[in-house]
């Protein structure tokens, strides 16, 4: 049964992850963490003109949050923010309730889509995206604060 989940592309995904590390001046960080499993992620974020210009990540999580963090860092360069926060409520929505794929540049999401049938394994899935949003975020109330100074 979980065989069946772990597909090839999946494990490749997995095994390859973009822009692992951290940034040595983030303008937002953000952890997430899946109590279930004890799954990790940690970004850091920079953010230039209103999209994103820098991105690291540490992932301690299983293949599933591997895999989406891999399509995270794969992509993430140059999306906007609001373009990050569709693509978590378009992967939370295809887990959850069967909605479709995300769409535009984090489409190989869909490669997940077996993960709606295995509810314990959604949250390391959802981490990256969870975490990136809230980086973004954080990264836009220091721009702002430092703009109003």
């Amino acid at each position: 049964m979980l065989d069946d989940l772990y597909t090839a592309r999946i494990l490749k995904a997995a095994a390859n992850m973009p822009r692992a590390g951290r940034l040595n001046a983030p303008m937002g960080s953000a952890e997430k963490v899946a109590k279930l499993c004890g799954s990790r992620v940690l970004v850091d974020v920079a953010v230039e003109n209103g999209k994103v210009s820098d991105f690291a990540q540490e992932v301690k999580a299983c293949a599933l949050g591997q895999a989406s963090a891999a399509v995270l860092g794969e992509n993430i360069l140059g999306a906007t923010p609001a373009e990050v926060d569709a693509a978590r409520d378009a992967l939370y929505a295809m887990l959850k309730t069967g909605g479709p794929p995300p769409q535009g540049r984090f489409s190989d999401l869909a490669m997940l889509e077996p993960v709606k049938d295995y509810a314990p394994r959604h949250a390391s899935t959802m981490l990256a995206f969870e975490a990136a949003s809230e980086a973004l975020r954080l990264a836009a109330t220091r721009t702002s604060a430092a703009g109003a100074g």
